[in-house]
């Protein structure tokens, strides 16, 4: 049983990985792999709309992904967007990458070696990853301007598709525990964390949704400034 309090905590969490950046024309929508389709349909529906010519996924399998994706994330990305309109002439498929660093290199070099111009990017992620994204795409690749987007859907939504609540809170919290630890370490630029949402991620972690955390020194465990 998850309580009203880990409930309330969780929605800070969400809200605050939502960037709120309204799509717009693009050169390019790079869809992240995972093990959520719901990210080649939102990437999907961004070309149909007029939102980028070339559509790009990027992501090789994971533990989470292995059994449901054999031949890669990006590459049932892309079967997923064939099925829904998107012509195959206008997907590049990048199959190598196993982290979100590896997913921008690996898709900027792709670009570059078939010669796509690129000045900005939809930056296509799970809803409760957006901002770990953008930190991401914004430290690895700062020269074009990264637009966040992601399927539009509340939290409860986001619950039932995925049909595992508690799975879903500790996700919420790796992903916040990854906007401090990995500026550190200098995987993606810093960001401020407001006081409230240090507050929510330490009841989380408290309560055991523990985990998508990942090991960092005893020291450094906490969300405050480093």
């Amino acid at each position: 049983m998850i309580s009203a309090q880990a409930w309330a905590d969780a929605q800070r969490l969400w809200d605050f990985q939502q960037m709120g950046h309204e799509p717009r024309p693009c050169s390019v929508a790079v869809g992240l792999g995972s093990h959520d389709l719901g990210v080649a349909d939102a990437t999907a529906d961004l070309f149909h709309r007029g939102m980028a010519p070339v559509v790009l996924f990027t992501g090789a399998t994971s533990r989470t992904t292995r059994d449901r994706m054999p031949r890669g994330e990006a590459e049932h990305y892309r079967d997923r967007a064939v099925e829904l309109g998107v012509p195959a002439s206008a997907i590049l498929v990048e199959s190598r990458a196993q982290n979100t660093g590896e997913n921008i290199r690996f898709s900027r070099a792709l670009l570059e070696e078939r010669h796509v111009p690129v000045s900005s990017a939809l930056l296509v992620s799970k809803p409760y990853e957006e901002r770990r994204a953008y930190a991401t795409a914004r430290k690895i690749w700062p020269e074009i301007e990264w637009v966040s987007a992601s399927t539009p859907m509340t939290l409860p939504e986001y619950v039932d598709s995925i049909g595992n609540a508690r799975l879903v809170i500790d996700m919420l919290v790796g992903a916040q525990q990854r906007l401090v630890v990995y500026p550190r370490q200098g995987f993606m630029m810093e960001q401020e964390v407001p006081s409230d949402i240090v507050a929510a991620y330490e009841r989380l972690r408290s309560s055991g949704f523990t985990s998508r955390i990942i090991p960092e020194p005893p020291e450094r465990a906490g969300l405050g400034s480093p």
